[in-house]
């Protein structure tokens, strides 16, 4: 029977959550902890998203764990392949026996005369709850049970198959068929080539482009460290030197947008040669990094349309007809299948409540502290990754934090630690710095960031690494305290 009470609950069993496990089994063996999953298996994204093509966006020596090496050839991997990685590393450190599958957290209630939090829980059959001294919330920030497909004029006289990627059908066989996959991101330009394949030919119909860089689906530097290095070892050192590429691309975005945007466009002809029109299809009206760099491997996409199994439309959609798209230009786009490769719904803290000593915490009321806890929410780590390099890379450093908070706090005999603005009018900006649509249609439900540290993220893998690993558990802006029972 499952325990009413832990030390930690770690709230979601996807990539973050089965990492935050396992730090707590290497770094703090001596807590009791639980993995609340409100699905019925681990893996979150990469067991959710079932499209063809589906991949990671980044390297996996940056993706994957710090503990545990990506040991695969391909380094920009499809999501089986990391599906298996994070079962087996759930495997080597034994925690699934602490996932508790089918378990929806719907609210979080924090009492400070005894200093713990009660969890109410949906789960099959009813309702329950769990205690715990400590949160740790790996939920990701977008909905699992639905997309975002916007209102498209028309859409109901379409005669074909609409198709949403977060809900891809088993059967849906596309071969032969005519496909319009609506979008430009990262699930987009994964689509297209995987689809081209076999269908009769894949549209992609955006209406404004987005940077797009080809790189080595397989990392031959890593591949020749592996070979005469030991694992550990080799994944280190690329793991380093893939972090200090993508620093120097951000960065040098940043200073020098004209120059780097002209080096993207200058790629992408060299790719298409005069197959498409670059400066019509591949040259966004924004810098780049203003959104995340969309990442193809050995040019699949470029490929694909070169060859001409699949095309790009930049036009608005004016409305569906029986047999397809009509784009305001009058263009008619035939269709045997849509696929709204449209984005995601953003969900704070996986949509529950939240509730401190009776008052309910409005998230857009809150400051995040160092990107991962709440302003005046006690005891309580959220999980949330760098906007401008791998996910993985700011979530390990936060599970080893969460580490040295629960042991510090073990050692001098506190029970919890709550972050506390002091100063009244730090003014205020989004907690998560991406000029895209689905940031700006759900982000005034989420925290806010301040304009200094450590109310404001450094999106620094390097100066992350000085504060959260090596620096001290005492901040001005944490308070400490024991319960009053």
């Amino acid at each position: 029977m499952s325990k009413s009470h832990v030390d930690v609950v770690i709230i979601g069993a996807g990539l973050s959550g089965i990492g935050a496990a396992c730090h707590l089994e290497q770094h703090s063996p001596n807590k009791s902890y639980a993995i609340l999953e409100s699905r019925s298996a681990m893996g979150g994204t990469w067991d959710l998203f079932r499209y063809p093509g589906v991949r990671s966006d980044s390297d996996m020596h940056t993706l994957g764990y710090s503990f545990k090496p990506w040991k695969h050839e391909r380094a920009i991997a499809d999501g089986p392949a990391i599906l298996d990685y994070i079962k087996q590393t759930a495997q080597d450190y034994d925690v699934e026996k602490h996932i508790r599958y089918n378990q929806r957290v719907t609210k979080i209630a924090w009492d400070s005369d005894s200093a713990t939090w009660t969890l109410s829980l949906d789960q099959e059959g009813g309702t329950a709850s769990v205690s715990c001294n400590f949160i740790y919330s790996c939920t990701g920030y977008y909905r699992y049970d639905q997309g975002y497909t916007p209102d498209f004029p028309g859409v109901d006289r379409f005669d074909g198959q609409l198709v949403h990627p977060q809900h891809w059908p088993e059967d849906l066989d596309y071969s032969g068929k005519r496909v319009v996959v609506i979008g430009s991101g990262a699930t987009a330009i994964t689509l297209v080539p995987a689809m081209a394949k076999t269908a009769a030919h894949v549209t992609m119909l955006q209406r404004s482009p987005t940077y797009v860089v080809s790189r080595p689906g397989e990392d031959q530097f890593a591949r020749k460290l592996a070979k005469y290095l030991p694992a550990k070892l080799a994944y280190l050192i690329t793991r380093w030197k893939n972090v200090s590429v993508q620093a120097l691309i951000f960065q040098y975005s940043r200073r020098f947008p004209a120059k780097m945007k002209q080096g993207l466009l200058q790629l992408t002809r060299k790719e298409l040669g005069n197959k498409v029109d670059v400066d019509t299809h591949f040259n966004p009206r924004y810098n780049p990094w203003d959104q995340r760099l969309c990442l193809v491997p050995d040019s699949d996409l470029f490929k694909s349309l070169r060859k001409g199994t699949s095309s790009v439309v930049t036009d608005h959609i004016k409305t569906f007809t029986e047999t397809g798209v009509e784009l305001e230009s009058g263009e008619l786009l035939d269709a045997d299948i849509v696929v709204t490769a449209t984005g995601l719904e953003l969900l704070a803290m996986g949509g529950m409540d939240i509730e401190v000593d009776g008052t309910a915490v409005a998230l857009p009321d809150t400051l995040g502290y160092r990107g991962m806890m709440l302003s005046d929410v006690p005891n309580f780590v959220l999980a949330a990754g760098y906007t401008n390099a791998s996910w993985t890379l700011k979530c390990d450093l936060t599970s080893q934090y969460v580490c040295r908070m629960l042991n510090h706090m073990d050692k001098k005999g506190l029970q919890y630690c709550v972050p506390r603005n002091r100063n009244p009018n730090m003014q205020r900006a989004a907690f998560l710095d991406l000029a895209s649509g689905y940031v700006d249609r759900s982000i005034d439900k989420f925290p806010k960031q301040g304009t200094k540290a450590p109310w404001k993220p450094y999106q620094n893998y390097l100066l992350d690494i000085l504060s959260l690993r090596f620096g001290s558990m005492r901040d001005s802006s944490l308070e400490y305290g024991r319960s009053k029972l």
